[in-house]
């Protein structure tokens, strides 16, 4: 009884004397990722990153991303991919793909319908390069909120980016067209929300496209719009031998 009474008393002392006990960080790594694998990538899971240490190192483990590797041998990996198109289709809204840097990643007229991130796996925009090949309208075509960031989008005719409808967030990435004598035709973002070429029951509110310390070459025009939205706010920054661009398109 002795015994038994002194462990209650310790017991209500840790409590009263410790009033973390009881907070989420006593929960182990397994419990706190599972919980991270709730939250939506952008702003959430970020944010959650911003928090500590191990934090960041959960909120950011692998297992909480698709990935789109192809030098992995074995695609029986729960989350592991050969390429974006297998990537999207398997997501779920408000998942976040990582594209595997080094070589090149195919993508050709890929729908997304809906809120991804596709996030690019090396330091750098240029290690990670997704390319559209002639014949192509784009290589992405986005019908509902999505965010690219570290990528680079090449086209060899056509655009990068086709926006139908929804926000598209493009940060830090490259866009680029190859030149040809068909300049006129190629655009590296194309946006047709507000056009009426899609049914109203595909369409969202809040159309806009957000482009921040992106570098775009090549093609007759940067943006090209046939719908309500309009070029806005844009501001260029020369940094060596780049232009970087920062703009919105939405409703004039």
């Amino acid at each position: 009884m002795e015994v038994e009474e002194l462990e209650k008393r310790k017991s209500r002392k840790i409590t009263s004397s410790s009033p973390s006990s009881a907070l989420i960080n006593n929960l182990d790594d397994g419990c706190l990722m599972h919980i991270f694998s709730f939250l939506s990538p952008i702003p959430d899971r970020y944010n959650t990153a911003l928090v500590c240490h191990r934090w960041c190192y959960l909120a950011c483990h692998p297992r909480l991303w698709l990935r789109v590797d192809r030098s992995v041998q074995d695609f029986s990996e729960p989350g592991v991919f050969p390429n974006i198109e297998e990537a999207v289709s398997a997501a779920r809204p408000g998942d976040t793909i990582l594209i595997a840097a080094g070589g090149s990643h195919l993508a050709s007229n890929i729908q997304i319908k809906k809120p991804l991130c596709l996030i690019g796996g090396g330091e750098l925009p240029d290690e990670t390069t997704v390319i559209c090949l002639r014949g192509s309208d784009s290589a992405l075509e986005f019908l509902s909120t999505c965010k690219l960031t570290n990528l680079t989008v090449k086209a060899e005719l056509g655009c990068c980016l086709l926006h139908r409808s929804g926000r598209l967030i493009i940060d830090e990435c490259i866009l680029q067209c190859e030149s040809n004598p068909l300049d006129y035709l190629s655009c590296p973002i194309m946006s047709t929300a507000g056009s009426g070429v899609f049914p109203s029951n595909l369409k969202s509110d809040g159309d806009s496209i957000s482009v921040s310390h992106t570098r775009i070459e090549g093609g007759a025009k940067a943006v090209l719009t046939s719908g309500d939205l309009a070029l806005q706010q844009v501001r260029v920054i020369y940094a060596r031998t780049c232009l970087y661009f920062w703009f919105d398109v939405g409703c004039r």
